[in-house]
Order: C-alpha cells, then sequence, then structure tokens
C-alpha cells in the first residue's frame, strides 16, 4: 500500500492543527531516519524554550487546549440557537413580541397585575411550572391609576373584606424584604411613612363612625376613638368646630411611595421568569357552547383561547395561546369586557350584565403652608371630603376632594382644574387648619379611579360564562393599597382553586346580576 502522505510541520502550508502542536517548531532539529544518536547531542540539537526553528509565531502553555475549548463553546451556543423553542429564527422578527403562548396572560401591568404576576411565580410548585406573561400598553405609566395616587393605606373600612386586605397589605410592606429582594440589586424601599388616618365625622355621621369602630376593632384593627377635646390635644393645630367624633389609626396606617412598589413587584417577579409586554390587548380568539336551564333559557358558555396583542405604533398583532386571563386592566377593564361580548346579551340576564367599572378623573394638588402641621401630621379626612397629608419634610402638602356625582369632571383627559381647589378645597382645608389660610398652591396632577359605579367595590372572580377570565378591577381608589393582598388571592384562586388565606368571595361578578350591593361607608 502506498505511504500515507507526510504532513508539513512548519511554514505557511502546515495544517493548522499541526502547527499548534508544541513539537512541531523542533522538527528541523531531529536527526534523518536510521542515525545513531547519543541521548545528549539530541538534546544539543533541540533549541532551548524561547528559540523556535518554525515560523509558526510562539504560543503559551495551553493556548491548544483553551482555542478548542472556545470553539467547542461557540460550536454549542450556535447549536442552542437553532435548537426548536429557541429565540433564534431565519425570519425577522419584531423586537418585544409576546411568547406565542403561555398559561396565564395578565391583562394590565399596574400594581395589581405585577403583583397577581409575582403571587402566581411565588406559589408554582415548580421552577417554570407556570408561565405568565404581562401585557401593559403604557409602560411609562403615564395615565396608570398606580403611580397617579396619593399613596395611601388604611385599615379604618366598613367592610371586614376591606379591613383584612389593608391588614394583610400592611403586613406585607413591614416584611417587603421578605417577598420582592432581588439577590445582587439594592434592597427594596417603598419609604413607608406610618403616621395614621384621622377621620373625622361631623353629629351626622357620628353613630356610623362609631359602628366602623366597633367593627374594625372586632376584626383586629388598631384603631381610637378621640373625642373633640382629646382631638384637640392630640394636635392642636386642628380646628375643631363642627367635629363630634374622630377616629385615629394607631399602627400600619399611612403611606408609601406607590411608584417604588410598583417597580418592586416588576423587577422581582421578572427576575422568576414573567414575560412583561408592552402592546395592547385588542381582541380574542375564543370557543362558544350552548346551554340550555331548567327554565328553557339557552346560555352561551366562552372560553378564550387566544389573546390578541397589537404591538405599539404598529398595525402587526401576535396570537398569545393562554388557559386563562387575569383582567385587571383597572379604569378600562370593562371595556377588555366587552371585547369577548360580557353585558353584550339581553337586558336582565347574566350575559347582558355589563362590568360596572369606569375611569373617574380625581385631582391632587401640592400645596406649600411654612406654618401648617409638623412631623406629627397623618393623613386627615375631613367629613366634607377633604383630605390632605404631609409630603416631604419642607412644608408640602399634597391634598384634594372627590367631587359629587353631578360635577364629575370630563375623564377624557387628565387635565388639571385648579379652579377647583382655590373655590372646592381650600375653603374647606383653611376652616379645619387655620395654618391654611396662607398656604400657597404650588403644584397637581389628575389620575384615574378604577371606579365601580355599583357598588364602590372590588370585582374579584371568576365570571360565570367566559369561564377563563378572571376579574381584579373596580377598586374605586384602594386599590394599591391591596394590591399585595389582592395579588395573593387571585393566584389562590387560579392555583388553589379557592380563597385560602382570605375569603373574598362576596366580591364576585355575580352580585351585579343579583342586584346586590356590597357597599362600602368609607370611600374618600
Amino acid at each position: 500500500p502506498a505511504p500515507p502522505p507526510r504532513v508539513k510541520a512548519r511554514g505557511a502550508a502546515a495544517g493548522p492543527l499541526i502547527a499548534m502542536l508544541p513539537w512541531s517548531r523542533c522538527r528541523a532539529a531531529l536527526p534523518r531516519r536510521g542515525a545513531r544518536v547519543h541521548p545528549r547531542s539530541l538534546q544539543a540539537r533541540c533549541p532551548p524554550a524561547h528559540i523556535h526553528c518554525s515560523s509558526v509565531p510562539a504560543r503559551k502553555h495551553g493556548d491548544f487546549f483553551r482555542d478548542l475549548e472556545n470553539e467547542f463553546a461557540k460550536f454549542k451556543q450556535k447549536a442552542k440557537e437553532a435548537l426548536p423553542g429557541s429565540d433564534w429564527s431565519p425570519v425577522h422578527q419584531t423586537a418585544g413580541l409576546p411568547p406565542e403562548w403561555a398559561d396565564i396572560v395578565i391583562i394590565g401591568g399596574g400594581i395589581v397585575g405585577w403583583s397577581t404576576a409575582y403571587w402566581l411565580k411565588k406559589k408554582e410548585a415548580i421552577r417554570e411550572g407556570v408561565r405568565v406573561v404581562v401585557v401593559e400598553r403604557d409602560p411609562a405609566y403615564s395615565r396608570a391609576s398606580t403611580v397617579l395616587s396619593v399613596g395611601g393605606i388604611r385599615h379604618q373600612f366598613s367592610l371586614p373584606e376591606n379591613i383584612h386586605l389593608s391588614m394583610e397589605s400592611a403586613h406585607f410592606l413591614r416584611n417587603i424584604q421578605e417577598h420582592l429582594n432581588v439577590v445582587n440589586e439594592d434592597p427594596v424601599d417603598v419609604q413607608f411613612n406610618p403616621s395614621g388616618y384621622l377621620l373625622l365625622a361631623g353629629k351626622e355621621q357620628s353613630d356610623i363612625m362609631a359602628e366602623n369602630y366597633r367593627i374594625q376593632r372586632d376584626e383586629g384593627a388598631a384603631v381610637t376613638l378621640l373625642t373633640p377635646q382629646q382631638l384637640q390635644r392630640k394636635f392642636p393645630w386642628i380646628n375643631t368646630e363642627g367635629v363630634a367624633l374622630a377616629s385615629y389609626g394607631l399602627e400600619n396606617e399611612g403611606w408609601f411611595d406607590p411608584w417604588l412598589l410598583l417597580n418592586a413587584f416588576r423587577r422581582k417577579a421578572i427576575s422568576m421568569g414573567v414575560y412583561p409586554c408592552h402592546g395592547e390587548v385588542v381582541g380574542f380568539q375564543h370557543s362558544t357552547r350552548e346551554m340550555e336551564t331548567d327554565e328553557g333559557t339557552t346560555v352561551s358558555l366562552k372560553r378564550i383561547h387566544h389573546a390578541i396583542v397589537q404591538m405599539p405604533n404598529s398595525a402587526e398583532c401576535q396570537p398569545v395561546k393562554c388557559a386563562l386571563l387575569v383582567n385587571a386592566a383597572g379604569a378600562w377593564s370593562s371595556k377588555v369586557a366587552e371585547m369577548i361580548g360580557i353585558g353584550n346579551g339581553p337586558e336582565g340576564t347574566l350575559q347582558g350584565t355589563k362590568l360596572p367599572v369606569e375611569p373617574r378623573k380625581r385631582y391632587v394638588y401640592v400645596f406649600h403652608s411654612p406654618d401648617g402641621p409638623g412631623l406629627d401630621c397623618p393623613m386627615l379626612i375631613d367629613y366634607t371630603g377633604a383630605y390632605f397629608r404631609r409630603e416631604g419634610l419642607g412644608g408640602n402638602y399634597v391634598g384634594g376632594l372627590s367631587p359629587a356625582e353631578e360635577e364629575e369632571p370630563d375623564s377624557s383627559n387628565l387635565e388639571v382644574n385648579y379652579e377647583y381647589f382655590h373655590e372646592q378645597i381650600w375653603p374647606k382645608l383653611a376652616q379645619r387648619v387655620p395654618a391654611f389660610q396662607s398656604l400657597k398652591l404650588k403644584s397637581a396632577w389628575a389620575g384615574y379611579y378604577d371606579y365601580n359605579t355599583f357598588d364602590q367595590n372590588a370585582v374579584i372572580g371568576f365570571h360565570q360564562l367566559v369561564t377563563n377570565m378572571v376579574f381584579a378591577t373596580g377598586f374605586s381608589g384602594h386599590g394599591l393599597q391591596q394590591s399585595p393582598a389582592v395579588g395573593r388571592a387571585v393566584a389562590e384562586l387560579i392555583l388553589d382553586g379557592r380563597f385560602k388565606t382570605l375569603d373574598l368571595s362576596a366580591f364576585d361578578f355575580i352580585r351585579f346580576y343579583k342586584g346586590t350591593k356590597l357597599l362600602e361607608n368609607n370611600i374618600v
């Protein structure tokens, strides 16, 4: 047989693998075949380590294996990218598209949406066991209810469900590092200020306040009642004229920064594997099944299979296959419900019962009063509806007033009516706090309540006819303060099949069909 071809070990024609071997540079020093050579003479012929006979550049010891490992790493990366299920595609894809499927799609990336996403991942039995996508159309949150609120939290409600929701949320905020801390990130600080809430009642409201106080104490809230004399001694800057009774929160009430809490929930949820998506849900693909009741009425049961997500500033849409949706769209949640036909049936039927949630605009004003209340200033809510609290340490305050039903402002924009402060709010504040007679208005903003026009309370739970849509909306101004507990409750309902920590079945959608109102007396 013909001898194998010889491979040159030097020069440009040498093979790349051979040229990298350390002995290739010594080939010229070897004796011819068959010659008898003493070992010492062979050592003499071989050049020292720092002298090379080959034209191949000098390489450090171990470079061959290092280069080999690098080549293998590149190969494995290319192979991984080409595997099914990866993000690699020969066709260009629009950046920011949501995944093609998810177990749960949450519509609305406000505080309730991200809290729900966090608790879903927190409760999953195995890592990556639940695939969650949060769709938010306004990632700057320029019109979001969350970041435009005053950030208050209180236990002073009249419904036990609301009391416990806020108590659980306050406990969450007290131990927030245990929940929302992310490894190698800065600690979470929402700047919680536990200065309490102070509610004032006139003669007409005093009996209601006393009854609310009894309920709050029975449910474990730390509140106390103050007579006008006690109120004057504790807060000497208050004019107690017209005040018959006051209720003051002793612990776990106050305010915090909404933006910081929202970002903490979002950052933690994303670190746990939640997919954020910048887009807007514009429709659904669903199936319908007809059923007949005992009375002979035909009922249509719907099940959503895909949420159609439109990308921002584009006509491109991405259908996301899903098993379940959470409607946490806040003030616009009724529009999301209408897309699947909720409320489009005959009047007086469950199919024709609408989700009674709409945007209501509320103004928040920032004013300066150097002689106003000091560091002991709580969140004060007057029986006229006017409220204020301290903002920082420089004599600044924020306050507002919810308008009467017939005076509701136009909610199509977030423009601020400054005359409303001068005509409606300032006189009430100055009457209650004489130091505010010389205040100076500095700035203002407007935000939205996801206002439940039926009974001003939350809607939490599955819809009876759209079997895989869950509501978490309609909080009417107290969604931010209850969001940690609400997110956990929704996650329990989805993953455990029932409420476990708190029984929130009273907030079910069916009450709108039955006409059973769940009234809350303490709405600000």
